[in-house]
């Protein structure tokens, strides 16, 4: 059986890897299929679309656009856009605005507690990526003030730590939005990841759904039997496109490796050939509504 990865990231965010790097590796691991969903930005999905199409593997555009439902934090992953549309860059610059802002708070506050760091400094980790709170991680491991990511974000850049800068929030309904006018398919990321209990994520899930949501992440890291059996039945009974994803980010999570949920789960080809169903459908509905509009 031939399987995919419809969820990873590039060094354009908070990956490690370039996106020709990342068709490479899919080639070594068999893959049939990728996508790169980078944080707010579709910097590297031009490349990945070429070098993909260079060695045959099948390949989508995407994107993974951080949002929230009051205060929960939700990502919202797009697919099957084009990458050349007006409406998205614009709506992608004024997303990484905000993020600007919120790096300027964080620097801020790691000021206040004793670590001074510049932008510069940043943005050099960062490299072509959009500056986000790994690279101020990957900063203070170089500082030698923490030994891992992971103790960045327990000591200092998390949720109600010294360094933490909450970002303007962007309402789930609009990255629903921002990803359809680009003609672009959404799908709710790593439903398992919300920090709510399987029911209270199924009722979730129907208010998005109001609010135009197309499909759901099923096959991801960390998502329990029960959960992918429970997102299956949603997606059975509401015709919504299933998707799935190992999340993979290079060296930053070295235990993740392209296109496995788990040690022995791969994410299976036929996901691909459905969301591409859906995606030629969407289109041809968007450029309908395109046309009429404009009349």
């Amino acid at each position: 059986m031939q399987h995919i990865d419809l969820h990873c990231h590039s060094l354009y965010s908070d990956g490690t890897m370039t996106p020709v790097e990342l068709v490479k590796m899919a080639r070594q691991e068999k893959l049939a299929g990728l996508a790169l969903t980078d944080h707010d930005t579709i910097a590297g999905v031009p490349e990945l679309l070429a070098a993909a199409a260079a060695i045959g593997l099948a390949a989508v555009s995407g994107v993974e656009l951080s949002a929230n439902h009051g205060d929960i934090p939700i990502h919202i992953l797009g697919y099957g856009f084009d990458p050349a549309a007006s409406t998205l860059n614009q709506d992608l610059a004024r997303l990484q605005a905000t993020r600007e802002r919120r790096n300027e708070k964080i620097i801020a506050n790691l000021g206040d507690v004793g670590i001074e760091v510049t932008l510069a400094e940043i943005k050099t980790i960062a490299g072509q990526g959009v500056v986000g709170r790994p690279h101020f991680g990957q900063l203070l491991m170089q500082r030698g003030k923490v030994r891992s990511l992971q103790e960045a974000f327990r000591r200092y850049l998390g949720r109600g730590k010294p360094a933490y800068a909450a970002r303007e929030k962007l309402p789930v309904a609009e990255a629903i939005r921002i990803i359809k006018r680009a003609g672009g398919v959404a799908v709710l990321a790593h439903p398992g990841v919300i920090p709510l209990d399987n029911r209270k994520t199924l009722t979730l899930i129907n208010e998005f759904l109001a609010m135009g949501l197309d499909g759901l992440e099923v096959y991801y890291p960390g998502h329990t039997p029960m959960l992918r059996r429970q997102l299956l039945s949603l997606c059975d009974k509401e015709n919504l496109v299933v998707t799935g994803g190992s999340d993979y980010h290079g060296d930053i999570r070295p235990a993740t490796r392209l296109g496995a949920i788990g040690k022995e789960q791969r994410i299976p080809l036929d996901l691909l050939h459905r969301l591409q169903e859906h995606i030629s459908s969407t289109t041809r509905l968007y450029a309908k509504n395109a046309y009429h509009s404009h009349r």
